[in-house]
């Protein structure tokens, strides 16, 4: 239970800097629209949504889901404000997902060559628990940071298919969630994971 706990925080903090790093980036391609709104901070209390990051994974904890997840509350920008209009949203909606790779790259390196074996298991929750933002966002479902992607590389003439995954990816997400997630994913996260650490949650 106690490991519990701690991934239930490391996942929400995770989130937070998930956050933080799109409003970063999104500032540092022109659109203030993040720091207007005082997203720039890691501060958790402005990016804490209720039902993300408190009422779903109180949820999946009590109804004991194979998985547990959180997420923090959007980062507002204006993509026409950004420098490049193509690959601005592409590139803001990839910062998130790079900021949890680099938090598992950095914790997977400690847990593998420095003395810590008291703290191995929780530093590999870190990593774990970064990997399994970052795959999971790069999915390309809007509105996950994996469409922004995908938008961007799909040609103009595939308008019609952008505007039909903007309209129903929700549905298409929670069908994911429940039904594809440990399928597909789980074993790409443990991977991911062993990869980095050495060993797996």
């Amino acid at each position: 239970m106690e490991f519990t706990i701690f991934f239930f925080l490391v996942i929400i903090f995770s989130a937070v800097l998930h956050e933080y790093a799109h409003g970063w980036m999104a500032d540092r391609l022109g659109d203030p629209t993040p720091r207007l709104a005082g997203r720039l901070t890691i501060n958790p209390l402005p990016h804490i949504d209720p039902i993300g990051s408190i009422l779903l994974p109180i949820l999946l904890l009590v109804t004991q889901a194979h998985f547990l997840f959180a997420y923090a509350k959007p980062v507002p920008f204006n993509p026409l404000a950004l420098r490049w209009q193509r690959w601005g949203s592409a590139i803001v909606g990839a910062a998130g997902p790079a900021a949890n790779l680099i938090v598992a790259l950095v914790f997977g390196l400690l847990v593998r060559f420095l003395p810590l074996s008291n703290f191995s298991l929780l530093l590999t929750i870190i990593v774990y628990a970064n990997i399994l933002l970052a795959v999971f966002n790069l999915v390309p479902i809007a509105p996950l940071d994996g469409s922004k992607v995908l938008y961007a590389l799909l040609p103009d003439r595939y308008y019609k298919f952008k505007l039909w995954l903007e309209k129903y990816g929700f549905f298409i997400l929670l069908f994911f969630m429940f039904y594809l997630f440990d399928w597909l994913l789980s074993p790409l996260v443990r991977f991911l994971t062993n990869l980095l650490a050495g060993q797996t949650v």
